[in-house]
């Protein structure tokens, strides 16, 4: 059972209205066939997760909806995504699922951090170099 708490060991910061959304995303049918596997990796995620209102998410920090760009440190290439629900992505416009590896990645992480995580063709790590927008530090909370 998912519960709102505060852990450390891996400190990524979610709001109260993405935790209760992601939440719901995770316990629900719809994508437990098909995304049985990234949605485990996402119930992890919120399972060690620090919830706060809101208001008090810091402005470096990658919240739902966030604009962020990300510089692969293999290849050394950027990239700009902005981290949606699934039934908001696509990727060829940029907007990003929560529920790809990237996007479960990027969930809560700060500007700056180095991200580490599995994707289809292998191991990944990028940096966090940019936040172009976040909806808090906007004032933007009906998103």
């Amino acid at each position: 059972m998912l519960t709102k708490q505060t852990v450390s060991n891996r400190q990524i910061v979610i709001t109260e209205s993405d935790f209760d959304r992601l939440k719901a995303l995770v316990e629900s049918p719809r994508y437990r066939e098909t995304h049985a596997s990234l949605l485990a990796v996402l119930r992890q995620e919120l399972d060690r997760c620090l919830v706060v209102p809101a208001g008090q998410v810091p402005p470096q920090v990658v919240t739902m909806r966030s604009t962020v760009s990300v510089r692969d440190l293999r290849f050394d290439e950027s990239d700009t995504y902005t981290l949606v629900y699934p039934e908001e992505a696509d990727i060829d416009n940029g907007r990003l699922s929560v529920l790809a590896p990237l996007g479960t990645a990027l969930l809560g992480v700060r500007l700056g951090q180095t991200i580490k995580f599995d994707a289809p063709a292998g191991t990944r790590r990028l940096k966090i170099e940019k936040i172009h927008y976040q909806p808090e530090s906007a004032g933007d909370y009906h998103l």
